[in-house]
């Protein structure tokens, strides 16, 4: 494995090369799959040492793997943290988290934008555990404020957000929690941007979650997920909320396949910033459409933020149609090119309706205290020619 400073070098060389090396038993180019459930042991003395971390080498792919270290590796550097540790989907890196450090009685403050399934966690999951939850807009540093408490653990937000694209200040945030109390986590989802645009814990977040069924992957075959931060809160998660409590571990093959996804990260985001950016524009200019939320608008309320913080505006957006959940409901329906889908972050464009869907589990006043309008339309802007995008969103847009 390469010995160089991960930290000296452009991210497009990094993403290429980070975590993997020539494969010391055969010298692959590329990181072997080491699809196997268990390892061997050429002793007993040599499996307890292993198991007693006395020396390196792995004993079962629960507790660790090859393929998935190389992953690991990789995530750690692109995000900037010292260790990383792979999960099975955003959401086994979003629970394995949770559980690894929080007990009954602890508090936790929780942006009232969040993905559905972590809104579950949040307003069921946690609760059922003796976990007190405040739902705070973490972007109104005040209302964030006067919600801290002597036992809040954890701060988690995500930015931008899912699926109305409000940013939060992560350095703000940061500086706030950790002022109040050192060892109050910031947990930042980092999805929606992704390490090509945005690095929160070089803005002094403590920990990065990550969906990387999305643009990490980037071709819509893989469900998984990752969590970075320091050495030894790492440790913590992957013993006991990954390998002891979850078990929502990562499949080696689909290790490998993010692995060659990360590659073309950086070609990648850049198409779809630039695509997004001019559908953006177009929605923003169509009489049918009532408002635009891309924080690369400057009629967007915190696009300054967003410009401070992130190297690009991302390639998902948000809209609401005039005539409401009917109208979106209608467009929706009406498209031919732009396919009806949850997830993002894949070569095709995808079209959701949030109410109806990722945020179904919200309540209608949850919907409403969030921000998330009942026919706001969630966009993920794909890698197709742009022309052909706009051209279909238009053909629709007309009808209504």
């Amino acid at each position: 494995m390469s010995k160089l400073d991960w930290s000296n070098v452009d991210f497009e060389t990094m993403i290429i090369h980070a975590g993997q090396g020539h494969d010391p038993a055969h010298g692959a180019l590329a990181t072997p799959i080491y699809q196997t459930s268990t390892f061997c042991f050429e002793t007993v003395e040599e499996g307890a040492d292993k198991f007693a971390k006395k020396i390196p080498g792995y004993q079962y792919t629960r507790g660790g793997n090859p393929t998935t270290r190389a992953f690991e590796l990789k995530c750690a550097a692109m995000e900037g943290g010292e260790d990383a540790v792979a999960t099975a989907s955003g959401m086994g890196a979003v629970g394995s988290v949770m559980i690894a450090f929080l007990k009954c009685g602890d508090h936790v403050i929780f942006d009232n934008s969040v993905y559905g399934g972590t809104n579950a966690v949040a307003t069921v999951n946690l609760p059922n555990m003796g976990i007190e939850v405040s739902r705070v807009d973490t972007s109104d540093l005040e209302a964030l404020k006067a919600h801290l408490k002597p036992n809040t653990c954890a701060v988690y937000l995500e930015t931008p957000a899912n699926p109305n694209l409000k940013i939060t200040d992560i350095a703000a945030v940061a500086e706030l929690a950790h002022a109040y109390n050192k060892d109050i986590m910031v947990v930042c989802d980092n999805t929606f941007a992704s390490p090509a645009l945005q690095n929160p814990l070089v803005l002094g977040a403590d920990v990065v979650v990550h969906s990387a069924t999305k643009y990490l992957n980037g071709h819509g075959d893989v469900i998984a997920g990752f969590v970075v931060g320091k050495k030894s809160f790492i440790s913590e998660v992957r013993m006991f909320g990954l390998k002891d409590m979850t078990g929502a571990v990562m499949d080696p093959f689909c290790a490998f396949l993010i692995l060659r996804g990360l590659k073309t990260l950086e070609i990648r985001m850049a198409r779809h910033c630039e695509n997004a950016s001019q559908v953006a524009a177009f929605l923003d200019a169509h009489p049918a459409v009532e408002k635009v939320y891309y924080p690369g608008l400057e009629s967007h309320e915190r696009h300054e933020v967003a410009a401070r913080q992130m190297a690009d505006f991302g390639g998902m957006l948000s809209f609401e149609v005039k005539g409401g959940r009917p109208a979106g409901v209608k467009l929706v329906n009406s498209l031919h090119l732009v396919t009806v889908a949850v997830s993002l972050g894949d070569a095709e464009t995808l079209i959701e309706h949030p109410a109806s869907m990722t945020h179904s589990t919200y309540t209608e006043e949850e919907l409403a205290s969030s921000g998330i309008a009942a026919g706001l339309i969630r966009l993920s802007v794909g890698l197709e020619n742009v022309e052909d995008i706009i051209a279909d969103l238009k053909q629709a847009l007309d009808q209504l």
